[in-house]
């Protein structure tokens, strides 16, 4: 696969995350390790049904395990203190931090063997960053010390989820198709959070439960392969800036939807996100 139809593959997942926000209304009002744990099995499963239907089922076997760990380890562990985060700091401030990690994995990406970092992509991760902050601190009052711990938390999901998506560049010959482990081992570490630290609260309706089956095809499925497929063939720095565009497709999908109000600051954000990625990938085509 090449480079640039591998960077194609990783947007898919951007625009997969920009439902996430959508579909996880509607499925309220399910808790949060809850949700994960179905979505998690729904995706994995789907994944798993994927590699016996193409022929690919053996190839699992030959994934060293301290993969399937490392791929646990992001998929769970991203979730897992994102909603220890939430629970504990605001939910603007703990939400700006953790959407650190786009940049997170433009600074690591140079750590990479045959990767550059260039000046570009600095300031073009930089610039996509505040324009995704108008939007994802929007509601942010200032920070407080009472909730340290929560900020400390969300600071560490943006490790988390940046040292997977750049760490797996260095297993680039396992197949794809171990995502799907990942996924069922998070289901099952989630449903066992969800039993120690939740109440069990179903969705309510019809509308709920396709919500759920949603995130778990999309946003919570689908997009953690087609991401495995883009960092590690792909442009990894593009797609480090590109990601901000999920938080603003993310708002735009529910002001289409009627869930959210429209407001100036969308405008500005998706003029910022976009010069972003626009210097972002004039750095990688002089880079290349």
């Amino acid at each position: 696969m090449t480079r640039a139809r591998a960077t194609v593959f990783g947007f898919g997942a951007v625009l997969l995350w920009s439902l996430l926000a959508l579909f996880t209304v509607g499925s309220t009002p399910v808790p949060p390790f809850l949700l994960s744990a179905l979505c998690f099995a729904i995706g994995g499963g789907f994944g798993m049904i994927w590699l016996i239907i193409t022929g690919r089922l053996r190839q699992l076997a030959g994934v060293p395990w301290h993969v399937y760990a490392f791929g646990t380890v992001g998929l769970f562990g991203y979730h897992a203190l994102y909603f220890s985060a939430l629970r504990l700091a605001p939910v603007a401030e703990a939400g700006l931090i953790a959407y650190l990690w786009p940049l997170f994995i433009v600074l690591m990406s140079g750590l990479l063997p045959g990767e550059r970092l260039g000046a570009g992509h600095l300031i073009g991760a930089f610039t996509a960053f505040f324009g995704a902050a108008l939007i994802i601190g929007a509601g942010a009052t200032g920070f407080r010390s009472d909730a340290l711990s929560g900020y400390g938390l969300a600071f560490l999901c943006a490790l988390t989820w940046s040292a997977y998506s750049v760490g797996s560049r260095r297993f680039g010959a396992v197949p794809t198709g171990s995502v799907a482990v990942f996924c069922i081992a998070s289901a099952v570490l989630s449903a066992g959070a969800h039993l120690v630290f939740e109440a069990t609260v179903w969705p309510a309706d019809a509308r709920g439960w396709l919500a759920v089956l949603g995130l778990g095809l999309g946003p919570v499925g689908l997009a953690f392969f087609v991401w495995d497929v883009g960092v590690k063939k792909g442009d990894i720095q593009l797609l480090g800036v590109a990601s901000y565009a999920a938080p603003l497709l993310s708002t735009l999908i529910l002001v289409l939807a009627g869930v959210a109000a429209a407001h100036w600051s969308l405008l500005v954000a998706a003029v910022l996100i976009a010069a972003g990625a626009a210097l972002a990938a004039s750095a990688s085509a002089k880079v290349g």
